[in-house]
């Protein structure tokens, strides 16, 4: 019996350690050897400390703010055992509402966000969220639309704003992958530094 077991514990703990520990920290050197910022989070700085990631969005709700796309994320609801409540962008809860395309409640939420966006036609990614519910980036249909609101709360001529939005924009991955868009809490920081550097 010993004798039969003996080359399978052997097997599996060689196993466990090429696959469980080497292979993993082999390619993590690697990857902060190469791409040291993307293995880092591709985390972003603000006066010296980090403010988040560019993996990762952030409920931005304030007029003078691009918004992001909406975000499915929940969190359990301490009033209401059992229940969850709406918690935009917890990294913590990555998920998609699971709402399906015949979903009413998806429908009427969709219906509601097509209103407060305005005149038609409106993009897709202002009114759905993604699957992650932490999409860090809008696409440019998107934040045109906000072009004006922004300028407006910051008292800042809208071609200075849009200038802004095309400046901070990211073509497709490797020029083939994906749309062109922009990451919303880049493009927020460049907008404050705009903002200051306009102070008289």
């Amino acid at each position: 019996m010993i004798s039969l077991l003996r080359p399978a514990l052997a097997t599996v703990g060689i196993f466990t350690l090429l696959l469980g520990l080497a292979a993993p920290l082999t390619m993590t050197g690697i990857a902060g050897a190469v791409l040291p910022q993307q293995a880092g989070g591709s985390l972003i700085e603000h006066d010296g400390r980090v403010i988040g990631s560019a993996l990762i969005g952030q409920d931005f709700t304030e007029a003078r703010y691009f918004h992001p796309r909406p975000s499915a994320t929940t969190e359990a609801d301490p009033d209401n055992a059992g229940s969850t409540r709406a918690a935009p962008y917890n990294a913590a809860a990555s998920a998609a509402s699971q709402a399906g395309p015949s979903s009413a409640a998806l429908l009427e939420t969709l219906r509601g966000r097509i209103a407060e966006a305005g005149p038609a036609p409106v993009p897709a990614d202002a009114v759905t969220a993604s699957a992650s519910g932490l999409d860090p980036d809008i696409s440019l249909e998107n934040a045109a639309r906000q072009v004006a609101r922004v300028a407006q709360a910051r008292r800042l001529p809208e071609q200075r704003v849009a200038a802004l939005v095309t400046a901070t924009a990211e073509g497709p991955e490797l020029g083939l992958l994906g749309e062109a868009r922009v990451n919303v809490l880049r493009l927020n920081l460049a907008l404050d530094r705009l903002t200051a550097a306009s102070r008289p």
